[in-house]
């Protein structure tokens, strides 16, 4: 039982208290001494000494209050720098840069955090893109194939929830090294190798990014991923130089592709011009011969009705408009038809009036 239900303790029975001493009075033996030397100690260091020995020690104690309150209470936080502060080991708020405060040890602690930092992860080399690490940059592709993938994550913690990154893991490098390569094992998994080593490379730095940041916030780690850049990828080095001509051959697939697109786009627009003005040219030369048409059958269907009312002197104007538009361009030769052996013949005038004036001898 508690000496509370034992009416003040064993001791009290006898009426001493808990260091073998009567009720009030000062603790014997050892601790009696040490306090003197303490008084002894704070007359050497405070000037006039110190009068009474509990006066001595609450001053003493005192002091040493002041001091350890003022020593661990307020702190500096860098602008890069996010404060966790503690209070017996739980975590009770963040502070901003600048100057803040918090319990003194052993109540209370200050984590700087530093959130404005950039951390740079290296998955499959160390260094630069020569020391290769075949364990981690040798991959599986979707069509069964080896590639050498190497590349570095670049994150920082989260400013916004910093604490998740301090008790939530235990080794933030390894634990975002670890989701990277796995994360890069995966959509390269996704790929052939053909892609890889060509069209697809901008679109996995962007897909491993998103798949890495939603399994660290899985698992709140408190970590933000800013970018995935993807070193030199090749084939392995037994087959690179097969692969590199494959390469290059389907680089002159494309060359070509482009060239006879560029040669379509500039042959089609002018076919297309050149029918369009067929047709339009077509167009035109239908109207005419339609309008000419349609004017000579009006022409005709006059004619035909003044040839209803004077039969002969239609067919007599008729003959005659029609010889005139035969003959109009001919030299004329004049037949008598009455003689029998020879046409008469006859002085070609209009021959002599197309001579120019000094000719005309």
């Amino acid at each position: 039982m508690s000496w509370n239900n034992q009416g003040g303790g064993p001791w009290q029975s006898k009426g001493q208290g808990p260091w073998g001493q009567g009720p009030g009075g000062s603790p014997p033996g050892d601790l009696e001494e040490a306090v003197r030397r303490i008084q002894e100690a704070l007359r050497g260091l405070l000037p006039g000494g110190v009068g009474g020995s509990g006066r001595g020690f609450l001053l003493f104690a005192l002091a040493a209050f002041i001091l350890w309150f003022a020593w661990g209470f307020f702190y500096t936080v860098q602008p890069n720098e996010v404060g966790i502060n503690l209070v017996f080991g739980r975590f009770t708020g963040k502070t901003t840069a600048g100057l803040n405060w918090n319990w003194p040890w052993p109540i209370g602690s200050v984590i700087k955090a530093p959130v404005g930092d950039q951390q740079i992860t290296e998955v499959g080399y160390r260094g630069d893109s020569a020391s290769e690490i075949l364990a981690e940059n040798q991959m599986l592709t979707g069509d069964q194939n080896i590639v050498n993938v190497k590349f570095r994550v670049i994150w920082q913690i989260d400013n916004q929830n910093p604490e998740y990154f301090v008790f939530n893991i235990l080794h933030p490098q390894e634990t975002v090294k670890a989701v990277a390569e796995s994360t890069m094992r995966e959509v390269v998994g996704l790929k052939t190798i053909d892609g890889i080593l060509t069209t697809d490379r901008k679109s996995i730095e962007p897909d491993v990014q998103n798949r890495m940041q939603k399994v660290l916030d899985t698992y709140q780690a408190g970590v933000l991923v800013k970018q995935v850049q993807l070193q030199p990828v090749d084939a392995p080095q037994q087959v690179l130089t097969a692969y590199r001509d494959v390469t290059a051959a389907q680089q002159d697939q494309q060359r070509a592709v482009n060239e006879a697109e560029t040669y379509a786009n500039r042959v089609v627009p002018e076919a297309e011009g050149d029918a369009s003005r067929i047709r339009a040219e077509a167009n035109a030369y239908r109207e005419q011969t339609v309008a000419e048409a349609k004017g000579q059958t009006s022409r005709f269907n006059q004619i035909y009705e003044q040839y209803k009312i004077a039969p002969g002197v239609t067919r007599e104007r008729m003959y005659l408009e029609t010889m005139e538009r035969v003959l109009a361009g001919m030299s004329k030769t004049v037949i008598d038809s009455s003689a029998v052996n020879a046409p008469v013949p006859y002085i070609a005038l209009d021959a002599v009036q197309q001579r120019p004036a000094g000719a005309a001898k």
